[in-house]
């Protein structure tokens, strides 16, 4: 199987290309925003304030990066659970957003409303976070400053490797490893 390389911001003919199971290399901007930062930009939109930036296109990790170390612009950026974000997401792609990166698996509502949208869910490697962290070049922080490491940052990245688990189709990867594998 060969790696897709994508770049940012995402179209539907990009989106739709991708396929559960597809190694995909991103290159461009993503923004981080975990549970707190979701819920802020969706309080946000309902009071009539403008969101922190465009989401029409773009790509959210879901993560919390540590502390960057001297002379390094961002600490380990490993991915933060995705089902978390469970409740928030049906919103978040009503915005445009196009895919999100995490870790596990979603619930069956995330599932139908990827395919509503035409989105895609990319995992990071776990207990990479380290090597994660090469592959992005360029860190902001745009946004909701006084939540710490759960801000949302602009992160400008180059070959940032994922691997689609949920395509814009309903293929789960998670589904799919279970009835090849079954329990172990």
């Amino acid at each position: 199987m060969s790696v897709k390389k994508i770049t940012t911001p995402l179209n539907e003919d990009i989106v739709l290309s991708i396929k559960a199971g597809d190694p995909v290399y991103i290159s461009g901007v993503i923004y981080t925003a975990r549970d707190a930062a979701h819920k802020r930009m969706i309080e946000d939109y309902q009071n009539g304030k403008n969101l922190p930036f465009d989401l029409k296109g773009q790509i959210i990790y879901y993560v919390g990066p540590s502390p960057a170390k001297p002379g390094q612009i961002i600490g380990s950026a490993g991915p933060t659970t995705a089902i978390r974000m469970d409740p928030y997401t049906p919103k978040i792609l009503e915005f445009g957003i196009k895919a999100t990166i995490g870790k596990g698996g979603r619930g069956k509502e995330v599932v139908e409303v990827l395919k509503k949208f035409k989105a895609v869910y990319l995992v990071a490697v776990v207990g990479a976070a380290a090597l994660i962290s090469r592959s992005i070049k360029k860190v902001e922080i745009i946004a909701y400053e006084d939540l710490g490491t759960e801000a949302v940052r602009k992160l400008e990245v180059q070959d940032f490797p994922t691997i689609c688990a949920i395509d814009a189709y309903g293929n789960n990867l998670f589904e799919k490893g279970v009835k090849e594998f079954g329990k172990l």
